[in-house]
């Protein structure tokens, strides 16, 4: 191909490429092809991983085949050798002889690994360039982020179409360093960029507002083929990666774990209704320092706050209200016009909204298990309401300690199922999906009108269970999730929460969860 037929054939190329890539698997060439089939029906750009078949060669006329018929897609041959992450068991000259055939059989676009690329003789390329097909050069390190730009160097003089740097993020400010690489490079025009793993969520979502050609997401949950990737449906759906600009605010949950917290998609939700430009992610970190840096760097607007940070990120607030500061602990931070960042603590809301929807506060008698951030929030909110509170913890030295900054009582195991209670208050993660520890209290003890679990997920826990076998009404913690998060939006957003949209899709996920 001449070079100016081969400029013009890449500019088209361009125009139909999106911003999303799907990535397909098989174990069989018809099983590659389904699968293709149904992905193309939301997305035709897509990449068919050959690595994954047994006989890649033999699966190309078929793949020829399809893409005469689906005209529509735009296709990716990757065929990424073990030594790289992949799975071709093949040597270089084997990996290339599959790509060469895939150039020339419809391929629009060739992966070709840069320690492959490093190792081709000139009629390789020869070879290779004889086709009408793209050449993308990547790389991928599957344990840093480091010398994006010493890599991006080394590719350069291969004179790729497109380039394409994965690395994989060990902390938020690898998507940083990832994301400024892209901005860097944002002019050429032709440049991925993505961090692999948990911690790089952030730049799967913002990377190509930073500057990537495009991203690449699974078919769907359970067919990812790198460490972190998202379903391409989760990136249109809940993240709206389509639609994320210069202008999109970006806020998130930051602790360890949230790599399964509901919070992305119950505030997605909410700006998606409230027409808010914005977009909510899931930051996991235990280093405060690491989190700080992100929010400055992003720049971040808001925070919801989680275990084991709620506490810490304090002394780095410019400010906080004052039930935060008798409580020790927030869970939201808000970042104001003038850039200072100000804590709040949106689980007092969480509990007490609904339980003044149910009864008054004032004087009723409510027992508090646990002694921990959540119980913090409990406890100081309750008896903010004129609660009679009572804390029960399987360390007493840690309810004693909580009883008296509150101005609460503590009581012993032995005497909970002689005392009546308004509600009894599960602040603790017992019943929680994956917690092993026993029940803190049995069915002789529950003696209230109201039983409160904090714990969301499940939704049903084995207390609220019990309490419904005694004839206990319940105030599940999705309640209490979405009431502390519809306080965090109107924090951020000064807009009135879309509760009702943000109950059910919570529950929808949660339902979808139990069901899986």
């Amino acid at each position: 191909m001449t070079d100016s037929s081969h400029a013009v054939a890449l500019q088209y190329l361009r125009s139909r490429l999106g911003r999303i890539c799907v990535a397909i698997t098989g174990a069989t060439p018809q099983e590659l092809l389904d699968r293709a089939a149904e992905a193309a029906r939301e997305n035709t750009f897509l990449e068919f991983r050959l690595d994954y078949l047994p006989k890649p060669l033999a699966a190309i006329p078929k793949l020829k085949d399809f893409l005469e018929l689906h005209r529509e897609v735009t296709a990716i041959a990757t065929c990424r050798r073990k030594a790289n992450g992949g799975r071709f068991a093949g040597t270089v000259a084997a990996e290339l002889e599959v790509l060469t055939k895939a150039a020339g059989s419809g391929f629009h676009i060739v992966d070709v690994e840069l320690q492959t690329a490093e190792a081709m003789k000139p009629a390789d390329w020869k070879k290779l360039r004889g086709h009408e097909a793209a050449i993308l050069i990547s790389y991928h390190d599957f344990k840093v982020t480091k010398d994006l730009e010493k890599i991006y160097g080394r590719i350069l003089p291969l004179n790729p179409d497109f380039i394409k740097v994965v690395s994989t993020a060990r902390s938020l400010s690898d998507n940083v360093t990832m994301m400024r690489f892209l901005e860097s490079t944002r002019e050429a025009g032709n440049v991925v960029g993505i961090c692999m793993g948990d911690y790089g969520i952030i730049s799967r979502v913002l990377g190509l507002r930073a500057g990537s050609r495009f991203t690449f997401a699974s078919a769907s949950a359970g067919e990812e083929t790198a460490p972190g990737q998202i379903a391409a449906r989760t990136l249109l759906e809940t993240y709206r990666v389509d639609q994320v600009d210069t202008g999109t605010r970006v806020y998130g949950v930051a602790g360890n774990p949230v790599q399964h917290s509901l919070s992305p998609i119950m505030m997605n939700t909410a700006f998606h209704r409230e027409t808010v430009n914005a977009v909510y992610l899931a930051l996991q970190t235990e280093k405060i320092e690491d989190l700080l840096l992100l929010i400055r760097e992003v720049p971040v607007h808001g925070i919801s706050v989680t275990m084991p940070l709620k506490q810490v990120i304090m002394n780095h607030l410019d400010r906080t209200d004052a039930l935060s500061q008798k409580i020790g602990a927030v869970n939201t931070v808000v970042r104001s016009q003038d850039g200072k960042l100000i804590g709040y603590n949106t689980d007092v809301t969480g509990v007490v909204r609904p339980l003044e929807q149910r009864l008054d506060l004032r004087k009723a008698k409510i027992l508090v298990l646990g002694a921990g951030g959540a119980a913090r929030a409990a406890v100081f909110g309750l008896k903010q309401r004129g609660a009679e509170v009572f804390i029960l913890n399987r360390t007493p030295q840690s309810a004693q300690k909580l009883a008296r900054s509150a101005e609460a009582k503590t009581i012993r195991r032995d005497q909970v199922a002689k005392t009546a209670f308004d509600v009894i208050v599960n602040a603790t993660p017992v019943g929680m999906a994956g917690n092993k520890e026993p029940a803190i209290l049995d069915e002789k003890e529950l003696n209230a009108k109201l039983v409160f679990d904090m714990v969301y997920n499940p939704v049903e826990t084995p207390l609220l269970r019990m309490a419904r076998a005694k004839g206990l009404a319940v105030i599940t913690g999705v309640e209490m999730f979405v009431q502390q998060g519809a306080e965090q939006f109107q924090l951020w957003t000064g807009k009135p929460a879309p509760r009702e949209d943000m109950w059910r899709v919570v529950t929808h996920a949660l339902r979808s969860r139990a069901e899986g």
